[in-house]
């Protein structure tokens, strides 16, 4: 099968793509936007460790990809939604089995990386 883009190619647009989606705070926040629309603060709440800005700054570029949207209500204060368009619904399987497979391999990433290490130590 051809494509019209070849992500080997070093000008290939997709190489930015593919960079968005290794990052770990998309994938967190992909994987949490997964069911229902969530709010700025509860995703800041939930995703443990991610700063402000850097969330507001994800969250742009996601939206600009057009994998998640920002929905704005005019209540006091206002209230700002984010969801899974559907483009980014298209990654779900692959962005909750990515971001899972840390939690039920990590015993063994540990266990590899202390081999490694003593190995090279030796």
């Amino acid at each position: 099968m051809t494509y019209a883009y070849d992500v080997y190619e070093d000008r290939c647009p997709t190489r930015l793509v593919l960079e968005r989606l290794a990052d770990k705070w998309a994938l967190l926040i992909l994987d949490r936007l997964e069911g229902d629309p969530v709010r700025f603060n509860h995703l800041r709440r939930d995703i443990k460790g991610i700063s402000q800005k850097v969330l507001s700054q994800t969250l742009k570029k996601l939206e600009r990809d057009g994998l998640i949207s920002r929905s704005v209500f005019a209540t006091v204060p206002v209230t700002v939604e984010y969801a899974l368009t559907p483009l980014g619904r298209t990654l779900a399987d692959t962005v909750r089995t990515l971001a899972h497979w840390a939690e039920h391999n990590m015993d063994a990433v540990l266990a590899a990386q202390a081999t490694y290490d003593a190995a090279a130590a030796a």
